[in-house]
């Protein structure tokens, strides 16, 4: 079953040959822009991203914590980031990585810098978390890209399994990290009596409260859909003005 999954694991994260990969942004615009804290969302170009792609409705199939300067492979004050991976587990990446793969910057609103500390903190402390991948069954979801299921079934198919390959391909992690600190990504409203209004017995009030949504339910692009991240785009507008293009023809 392990020799199995390993090649089925291969298999899956190979490119697909159909896929073209755009860059939006420069590395160097990149680097500028990208703070401590931020969701990088990436595209991706493997057979699974594309399932994860159609399974979730979303140009997005992947996410990685940005925690700023870092030692990745020996080399120190690397940009770098947290993911976590389907083969080798929770590990640190340099943000050149995704050079030259079509991503979105989104920064959560608000974080003083404590909480961000925490928030890496957290991240960093699962590097080295290896995953359980023997079970074929959580794999197999992703073998045929574009299951023929109904829309409202499909992220469903995530949670099929065991759920330990599911926390390490999908945004577990990054969703575990910010409800460590309590920072909202996307939580379930609810209501309840407030029986009392500045003091005053009001039958008709309630109250509004957030519920904390399980972290195995995240999808890379609900990171692009709270309200409570802001999209950046690392583009300097200074400068630009449309006519001073230089197009071809």
């Amino acid at each position: 079953m392990r020799w199995a999954s390993q090649h089925l694991i291969r298999y899956l994260g190979a490119p697909n040959p159909r896929y073209s990969p755009i860059a939006t942004t420069t590395p160097g615009e990149m680097e500028r822009t990208i703070r401590r804290g931020d969701v990088l969302l990436v595209e991706g170009s493997s057979k699974f991203s594309t399932a994860i792609k159609y399974l979730t409705q979303s140009t997005w199939s992947h996410a990685a914590l940005y925690i700023g300067k870092w030692t990745v492979d020996g080399v120190p004050e690397t940009p770098a980031l947290i993911e976590a991976d389907l083969e080798k587990g929770v590990v640190a990446i340099p943000l050149s990585a995704y050079a030259d793969m079509h991503t979105r910057i989104c920064r959560p609103v608000g974080l003083a810098e404590d909480d961000v500390d925490s928030l890496i903190g957290y991240a960093t402390s699962r590097v080295g978390n290896q995953y359980d991948t023997r079970n074929i069954i959580d794999l197999l979801r992703y073998l045929l890209p574009t299951p023929p299921v109904p829309v409202r079934w499909r992220r469903k198919l995530l949670m099929l399994g065991s759920g330990e390959p599911t926390r390490a391909i999908c945004s577990t992690l990054i969703a575990q990290a910010f409800q460590f600190i309590r920072y909202p990504i996307l939580p379930i409203m609810g209501t309840r009596p407030q029986p009392f209004r500045g003091g005053v017995p009001c039958n008709a009030c309630v109250e509004e409260f957030l519920q904390i949504r399980h972290h195995s339910l995240f999808a890379p692009r609900d990171f692009d859909l709270s309200p409570y991240f802001q999209v950046v785009k690392p583009v300097s507008f200074s400068d630009f003005h449309h006519r001073n293009l230089v197009w071809d023809g």
